[in-house]
């Protein structure tokens, strides 16, 4: 379990967050969505210390990390993050990039060398595996395309096998087959893995499609959370305050309907199911 306790952070007189908690469980899904500005980048910042938070905790497993050195230690170890742009080293092999994930774990001279134990290589390899990458393990990473080379990124993360993962706009760059095939890896890998995923979107329909759980945030503030299923017009107008475009409403409730219609389905014929 994740738990974000009353997470905090002004930059003087502008508050980016206000009182976010948020729990999550192992292998949950969890979606931000919001417009730009909203606070979404500034919160898994704050959650991984690449910014302070200016009040608030995180708690991983019952043990709440502070700022000493230490602590950031294990909560970086604990906590691995995919960013926007994919920060491979491209004149590296696709493994050897997936190996940094490894290095938190080795001594500095064997780090500086590059030379990782087989134990490494293995989880190495197993991670490109679970994004379907295993073939081009020998390859530069910059001759990958850029969802290839996002795949990575989640295959580096993996390789640290982290109790939480943060995605910061993992698609932003990307085209929709581009982002559904990239988003798909995520999410299976991380439920293989049983990570608890906290991934920031701007697309609602992706955010409605892949997240098991939607967490809206306007302003700094959570102002919607709960399942795809209860994401209405009203709710979207609470996240996008001023957004009146029917067809964007009217979308995202139709796919909405359809989400609930299939959800219900499933419940009704695992009911059968038991009866029988």
């Amino acid at each position: 379990m994740i738990e974000i306790r009353g997470l905090a952070k002004s930059y003087g007189a502008h508050q980016a967050l206000k009182d976010v908690t948020l729990s999550i469980r192992p292998g949950e899904f969890v979606v931000v969505l919001g417009p730009s500005g909203a606070g979404k980048s500034t919160l898994l910042r704050c959650i991984n210390r690449l910014a302070e938070p200016t009040a608030g905790e995180i708690v991983v497993e019952g043990t709440p990390f502070r700022s000493s050195a230490r602590d950031l230690r294990l909560l970086r170890r604990n906590v691995a993050m995919i960013f926007q742009q994919h920060n491979l080293v491209k004149r590296l092999s696709v493994l050897k990039n997936v190996l940094v994930g490894r290095m938190a774990d080795l001594s500095p001279l064997l780090s500086s060398l590059q030379l990782f134990p087989e134990a490494d290589v293995k989880i190495a390899r197993h991670c490109l595996e679970q994004v379907a990458l295993a073939h081009k393990a020998d390859s530069r990473a910059d001759a990958l395309s850029g969802g290839e080379q996002q795949r990575v990124g989640i295959a580096r993360a993996l390789a640290q096998c982290p109790k939480f993962m943060l995605a910061d706009e993992p698609v932003a760059s990307l085209d929709p087959k581009t982002s559904r095939i990239v988003l798909t890896y995520l999410k299976r890998s991380c439920k293989e893995s049983n990570i608890a995923v906290l991934c920031n979107l701007h697309q609602i329909d992706y955010a409605l499609e892949f997240g098991e759980r939607i967490v809206g945030l306007s302003a700094g503030e959570v102002v919607y959370d709960g399942p795809p299923a209860g994401v209405s017009g009203d709710v979207i107008r609470r996240i996008y305050p001023g957004l009146d475009d029917p067809n964007v409403l009217d979308a995202a409730q139709r796919l909405t309907e359809r989400r609930r219609a299939a959800a219900e389905a499933v419940i009704a014929a695992d009911a059968v199911e038991g009866r029988a």
